[in-house]
């Protein structure tokens, strides 16, 4: 039991033992004492006080004077208005750490056989470009979610759906068969993913000048871009494309092939892993025929066109397309087929999807609709909903070619790690300093993005993301490597913490302060689950690393002469370590043995 809850339950034996006041969990609540106030917990006894029928600071005093009469962990206790300030001994904080020193992965459930399982989709990457910034923030705010819902005990299938058919995959093939000259990835020494992409901008690039050709014969914007050729067998290419046309279905095979291939080497290099990928041209079909069933039944509408819609008026919503006039697909027709799809593969109690806030509408709509064909998870499907990413210079647009390509990044990211530790990599063999270089620079990336509220719109700026100073992962990651080499040292001086703790050590305030920081690792991890809010878990981090270099500084560690002081610092220190690596894997970061 830990001691927020000893102190809970003491307290509510004494409101009944004091005022025969049957208060319950709800009740009573045991906070952490502001730093401003002595004490570690504190109790607010306003909600008791209909029932103790005494002033605040009277009731209080006597539920404090009970409190240290009868729960071992309260030392003392102060008073300030109706606040009960509680200080727990040195022999409890020693206790409790002796605890969590005895748990190697402390605060991470390990899913039961019986668990839920939760399915978290995140990336969904078009076939028509490489992976960019935004999809950066995708995918490490997916594998950060998914490890924070398997450490709260649910079991969790990784999902990708990858957007390999509509009208912007035919924009990048009809550009290459138009102006590519037959390029290879192998002829032209690019990733197959970035060449692709180079057509998507080089259609956009003819597409507006045809455009522009056509406004100036004195057709309106709008005209000009329906009736530029361009665009028209871009559409024919698309009908070709669902008719199965051999052709136009080999090419796709090619460069999608191309297009796969770019992409592994990118989440290889992120981190990232998927338990199942779903391709849209798959799913598109399942989807087609259960809107049809929709329509049968009469959940949905057909129009005098021919185009399937859903009314959603009675849900304060409008009417939603689900199937063109011509019978091709949307993407909501699509998400349908592939829920389906993923209903009949796994057994699903709860489906994730980790997609940008400019989806929230869309996502609303797909709930209702899974609901009303009778998809049991789909009324309570969680939209991760996050904002978007921008650099310091501004918006980024992938048809003008002008977006942070993912694979630049990183590589920026582990050249500028290297250069500003070069310092501290001094003695480093060359293989050494190239993986620390990764693992700091990868981390510097993931870290920036991931302390923020995932609700909100954030600017990437890569220069302050690598400084080993502040909210950032080097900082994190050098304190890691730091408590590592005095481990070493200990050990090297025959130092053994794997003993007892002298549980009669009089202990520091900063010292009892972060053992009761590392006591709230298992409801920070239990809080960012049911928030699904990583950047719980990253602030954390940060505020467990900026205090024990407080310690650090403040106290001397191998060189205390009190040997039993001495090893419960060295004690504390190692179980920071293993907070920080713990809490930096659910956020998919690496930490260094050395730096």
């Amino acid at each position: 039991m830990s001691i927020e809850n000893r102190i809970q339950k003491a307290a509510i034996d004494g409101l009944k033992h004091l005022y025969s006041f049957d208060a319950n969990e709800n009740n009573v609540q045991v906070l952490k004492t502001k730093r401003e106030f002595q004490g570690h917990y504190t109790i607010a006894v306003f909600p008791f006080l209909k029932h103790t029928r005494k002033s605040p600071e009277a009731t209080a005093t006597e539920l404090g004077d009970y409190l240290k009469a009868n729960e071992a962990a309260v030392e003392s206790y102060n008073v300030i208005k109706g606040f009960l300030n509680i200080t727990v001994s040195s022999q409890c904080w020693s206790q409790l750490l002796g605890q969590i020193d005895s748990d190697p992965a402390y605060g991470i459930k390990t899913p039961a056989p019986d668990a839920d399982t939760v399915m978290v989709e995140f990336s969904s990457p078009n076939t028509n470009k490489p992976l960019h910034l935004g999809h950066v923030r995708n995918n490490l705010l997916g594998i950060a979610l998914s490890n924070i819902i398997k450490a709260n005990g649910h079991n969790v299938i990784k999902t990708n759906i990858v957007n390999d058919r509509g009208i912007h995959i035919c924009k990048s093939m009809l550009a290459w068969l138009k102006y590519g000259n037959g390029e290879t990835p192998e002829s032209s020494h690019k990733k197959g993913d970035h060449l692709i992409g180079d057509y998507y901008v080089e259609f956009d690039k003819h597409y507006k000048a045809e455009v522009v050709g056509l406004m100036q014969k004195g057709m309106s914007k709008e005209e000009a871009e329906a009736n530029a050729p361009l665009m028209k067998e871009a559409h024919q290419m698309l009908v070709k494309w669902e008719a199965g046309d051999k052709e136009v279905r080999d090419l796709w095979h090619k460069m999608n092939e191309w297009v796969y291939a770019g992409f592994d080497e990118t989440y290889k290099a992120l981190g990232v892993t998927f338990d199942k990928i779903y391709y849209e041209s798959d799913t598109y079909l399942v989807g087609k025929a259960e809107v049809l069933k929709g329509l049968e039944q009469g959940i949905f509408y057909r129009k005098d066109d021919g185009s399937v819609w859903a009314d959603l008026t009675d849900a304060g919503l409008d009417n939603k397309l689900l199937l063109r006039a011509d019978g091709t697909s949307v993407y909501m027709t699509q998400d349908i087929g592939t829920a389906k799809m993923r209903f009949n593969d796994f057994k699903i109690d709860k489906m994730v999807y980790v997609v940008g806030n400019e989806q929230n509408y869309h996502f609303q709509v797909l709930s209702i609709l899974l609901d009303r064909l009778g998809f049991r998870w789909g009324k309570d499907l969680v939209h991760f909903s996050y904002g978007m990413v921008e650099l310091p210079e501004g918006k980024m647009k992938s048809r003008e070619g002008t977006v942070v390509d993912a694979d630049d990044l990183v590589e920026k990211m582990i050249a500028t790690a290297k250069e500003a530790s070069s310092d501290r990599l001094e003695g480093c063999s060359r293989e050494e300093a190239d993986e620390i270089a990764r693992i700091v620079g990868l981390g510097a990336l993931k870290y920036f993005i991931l302390k923020v509220d995932a609700t909100k719109n954030m600017t990437f700026n890569p220069k302050e993301s690598i400084d080993f100073n502040g909210n950032t992962g080097p900082f994190i990651q050098y304190t890691y490597a730091r408590i590592r080499s005095v481990l070493r040292k200990a050990a090297g001086q025959g130092i053994d913490i794997t003993r007892p703790l002298d549980h009669g050590v009089t202990l520091s305030a900063k010292e009892e302060g972060l053992v009761q920081m590392l006591s709230e690792f298992a409801g920070v991890v239990m809080q960012a689950g049911t928030d699904y809010s990583p950047s719980t878990v990253a602030n954390y981090i940060y505020d467990l690393v900026k205090e024990y270099n407080q310690f650090y500084h403040d106290f001397s560690i191998l060189r205390e002469e009190n040997e039993a002081l001495r090893t419960f610092r060295l004690v504390l220190s190692a179980n920071v370590c293993k907070i920080i690596k713990l809490g930096m894997g659910l956020l998919g970061i690496e930490v260094p043995e050395r730096m």
